[in-house]
C-alpha cells in the first residue's frame, strides 16, 4: 500500500478494502445538524431562569397598559386623551400625542411602544443571558467539551449556539409584542387601531406593521447576541458576558444624550431604537429602520466573526 493511500485509510479509520484494521475502532460520524439544533433548542427552553424571563417579558406589557389606563382614563383624567375624534391632551413637539398617551385609546400602539422600552434594556439581557449560557456557561461547566468530542465542527458549534440564540431572540420579541396587542385589544377594543398620526388603520394594516417590528428586533437583538458570544467564547464567567453586553449598551445610550458625539452616533447599536416610531405613523418611513437594520447587520457579522475566531485558536 502507497503513503498516501495508508494516509487516506489512516483519516477514515478503514483500510483501502473497506475493512477495519485490526483493533482499530470505527470512524465517529457526524451528528446531524437538525438532530443538534433541536437539542440546543429545546436545552435552553429547559432552563428555568429562561422561562422565568420570558414570562416577565409576556407580563410587562400588561402592566404598562394597565398602568397608562388608569392613569389617563381614572378618576383623577377630567378629559379624553388620544389621536382619535375628541382625544386631547398632552402633545408632543412634532405635533403628535406622545407615544404612551396614545397607547390609551390605540390597541396598535401599546405592542410598539413597549417592545421599543425593553429593547433599552430588558430584551438584550435576555438574549445576553443565552449568549452567555451557549459558550462561557457551558465551558464553566465542562460540557462545551463533550459538544467537540461528539464530534461537532467548531464552525458547526458556533452555528447551533448562534440559532439557539436567534430563537431566543424571536421568541422574546414575539412575546413581547403579542401581549402588547392582546392587552391593547382588551383595553381599546378592534376599534381602537388608530396610529399616531390619527389615522384609522385596518387589523391586517397592523398586523405586517407588527411583524416588520418583530423582524427589525430580532435582527438587532441577534446583534446584541452576537457581540455576547463573542464575549462568552474568550471566558469562563458567564457573568461577565451580561455586564459587558449591558455596560456597552448603556454607555451608548449616554454617548447618544451628547450632541457633541454626533459623529459617533451613526455607529453606536442603540442609534435606530427611536425609529420604530415610524411603524406607528401613517404612512411609513423606512429610512431609520434600514439603516439601524445595516448598522445591526454590521455588528451581526463582526461578533460572529469574533466569535469564530476565538473557537477556531483556543484550546479544546
Amino acid at each position: 500500500m502507497t503513503t498516501q493511500s495508508s494516509v487516506a485509510a489512516s483519516t477514515a479509520g478503514t483500510d483501502p478494502s473497506g475493512d477495519l484494521p485490526s483493533g482499530a475502532l470505527p470512524a465517529r460520524r457526524r451528528a446531524p445538524i437538525g438532530r443538534l439544533l433541536w437539542a440546543e433548542v429545546r436545552w435552553i427552553f429547559r432552563r428555568p431562569r429562561t422561562l422565568v424571563v420570558l414570562g416577565l417579558l409576556a407580563t410587562l406589557p400588561v402592566i404598562t397598559g394597565i398602568a397608562v389606563d388608569l392613569t389617563m382614563n381614572g378618576p383623577a383624567a377630567s378629559t379624553p386623551v388620544g389621536p382619535g375624534p375628541g382625544g386631547s391632551g398632552p402633545m408632543g413637539p412634532d405635533g403628535e400625542p406622545p407615544i404612551f398617551v396614545t397607547m390609551v385609546t390605540s390597541a396598535f400602539v401599546l405592542p410598539l411602544g413597549s417592545l421599543m422600552t425593553l429593547l433599552m434594556l430588558m430584551l438584550p439581557l435576555t438574549v445576553a443571558m443565552a449568549s452567555a449560557d451557549a459558550l462561557a456557561g457551558e465551558q464553566s461547566h465542562g460540557a462545551l467539551r463533550g459538544w467537540l468530542l461528539a464530534p461537532v465542527a467548531r464552525g458547526r458549534l458556533l452555528v447551533v449556539k448562534s440559532f439557539g440564540v436567534l430563537v431566543v431572540a424571536l421568541v422574546a420579541a414575539g412575546l413581547v409584542v403579542t401581549s402588547g396587542l392582546l392587552t391593547g385589544l382588551v383595553l381599546a377594543g378592534t376599534d381602537g387601531l388608530v396610529s399616531m398620526s390619527g389615522t384609522e388603520l385596518s387589523f391586517g394594516d397592523v398586523l405586517w406593521r407588527l411583524a416588520i417590528a418583530i423582524a427589525w428586533a430580532t435582527v438587532y437583538l441577534m446583534a446584541v447576541g452576537a457581540v455576547a458570544l463573542a464575549i462568552s467564547a474568550s471566558t469562563e464567567h458567564p457573568m461577565l458576558v451580561v455586564v459587558s453586553v449591558l455596560g456597552g449598551l448603556i454607555v451608548s445610550e449616554v454617548l447618544l444624550q451628547f450632541s457633541a458625539l454626533d459623529w459617533l452616533h451613526p455607529y453606536l447599536l442603540p442609534t435606530s431604537l427611536n425609529s420604530l416610531v415610524d411603524l406607528i405613523r401613517d404612512p411609513v418611513s423606512f429610512d431609520g429602520l434600514g439603516e439601524g437594520m445595516i448598522r445591526a447587520l454590521c455588528y451581526l457579522v463582526i461578533g460572529l466573526s469574533l466569535a469564530y475566531a476565538r473557537l477556531t485558536t483556543k484550546d479544546g
